[in-house]
């Protein structure tokens, strides 16, 4: 029977205890959970509460514990329910009477709440540092491929030429704020809750302080109710998480289109693509699918959690057990996802010379011409329809904007008589006048990527 059974008079039935244990997910937090108990032991024994060779041998048979849950020559059942349970009862199977002790003062509400911010600390700095490997791996093909002429599209249509750097910048600043995102959400997950205990605090003389100090947490949780029922920071980070595979998703879509037949534009490593079960010629670019679809199993764990903590009364209810699987499943899958893709980044390679003849007269220059009779005093709704204009003649003609001379681009308004013909000719040249700050001129491409460096510095 279950130690925490002495108020009823039958065991848990066996359908309730296998419906009810966490054990298998929360082996993920073996760890914290040790060093949540390490930090707890270490307290008690500095207020008087446990002696100092009750402290020691609970300090080592805690780390016994913790190599035996490593190696797995130990397994909890599931009548133990969850880590904390399984830790102690261990400790208890170990050392006897001193171990009994080591709940004084404390909850399994708070000792979860604790391990959950140790385990979601841990998880985003490696986050963080997975998404800077990420955002550097951008920046390096910006400056390798950062000339490379494309077309920019909107709408999935085509727009205006652009240089590659300017796209990969594109998906680089958005990977930076991912970054942001989840430091700021580390101040709120930064806080301890240990020693809430149930909901209410204790009279035992704990230190809170201490176990703050001892866990490295930049602050402590203060209600000791809201210590144990807030989960709006595993909601933050998995929205967060969610954000980021949208960015990543976006990615991947650019890829799967680039990588076709028809755009031509990129070839995956064979790292990361995969063949047919009967198509013997197919090159799938299933990394960047994959990235694209477990975005979504991302994006659902956000409204499950949502969903869990909506209407639920304080304190602590045990449908919040359910919220760390989900929680763990994004958190990971996130992290997955942002390896694999700056895998792909890493490894791909660019078709540099796609773009540079199929631009040239092609109809995405027509935004050269209405700026360039703006800057020479026509109203620019007057510039645009003008190269609107020209756009149809050729279209009707079955040609490009190639086909016209400065006398024939006169006809549609006589001050194109005196402009250069490489106006609507030249992409590179119209890719490279757009300088103003943000634009996809090299010079602007060379200062981004001088500010991105310096955050991943």
């Amino acid at each position: 029977m279950s130690k925490l059974r002495g108020r009823f008079g039958e065991p848990t039935g066996d359908d309730m205890q296998r419906f009810s244990s966490s054990i298998e997910i929360d082996l993920e937090m073996l760890d914290e959970d040790i060093d949540g108990t390490r930090a707890h032991v270490t307290m008690l024994a500095e207020a008087g509460m446990l002696g100092d060779d009750e402290a020691a041998r609970l300090l080592e048979g805690l780390e016994h514990v913790r190599a035996e849950l490593r190696a797995g020559s130990w397994v909890p059942g599931d009548e133990l329910e969850d880590i904390h349970m399984a830790v102690e009862a261990r400790l208890v199977e170990r050392l006897g009477e001193p171990a009994k002790k080591v709940h004084t003062a404390r909850s399994r509400n708070d000792q979860v709440a604790t391990d959950v911010r140790l385990w979601l600390r841990r998880n985003l700095q490696a986050l963080s540092d997975e998404l800077g490997e990420l955002l550097s791996a951008l920046l390096s093909r910006a400056e390798s491929d950062g000339d490379v002429l494309m077309a920019g599209y909107t709408h999935l249509q085509r727009g205006q030429p652009i240089l590659l750097g300017h796209l990969l910048l594109a998906h680089a600043w958005p990977v930076s704020r991912d970054r942001q995102r989840v430091a700021d959400a580390l101040t709120r997950i930064d806080l301890n809750p240990l020693g809430a205990c149930a909901m209410a605090g204790t009279p035992h003389p704990i230190r809170r302080e201490r176990t703050t100090e001892l866990l490295g947490f930049g602050g402590m949780v203060e209600n000791a109710m809201d210590a144990v029922a807030a989960r709006d920071h595993e909601q933050e980070v998995a929205a967060l998480c969610a954000i980021v595979a949208g960015h990543l998703s976006r990615m991947a879509e650019e890829l799967v289109l680039w990588s076709s037949t028809e755009f031509g534009f990129v070839r995956l490593s064979e790292r990361y693509a995969t063949g047919s079960s009967i198509m013997p010629q197919k090159r799938n670019p299933d990394a960047a699918e994959l990235l694209r679809g477990r975005s979504a199993r991302i994006q659902a764990g956000v409204t499950g959690l949502l969903s869990l903590c909506r209407a639920l009364p304080m304190a602590y209810n045990r449908d919040l057990q359910e919220t760390r699987e989900l929680l763990f499943q994004v958190v990971s899958s996130t992290r997955e996802s942002v390896r694999i893709a700056t895998g792909v980044w890493n490894t791909l390679s660019f078709r540099r010379d796609r773009f540079e003849q199929e631009l040239r007269g092609d109809f995405s220059l027509a935004t050269e011409v209405a700026d360039w009779l703006a800057s020479r005093g026509v109203p620019f709704r007057e510039a645009h329809e003008v190269s609107g204009r020209m756009v149809r003649h050729c279209d009707e003609q079955g040609t490009d904007l190639s086909s016209l001379s400065p006398e024939a681009a006169a006809d549609f308004h006589p001050l194109l008589a005196e402009a250069d013909r490489e106006l609507w000719i030249d992409p590179r040249a119209a890719a490279e006048r757009r300088t103003s700050r943000g634009g996809t001129a090299s010079a602007e491409i060379r200062r981004q990527i001088g500010l991105l460096r310096a955050t991943t510095a």
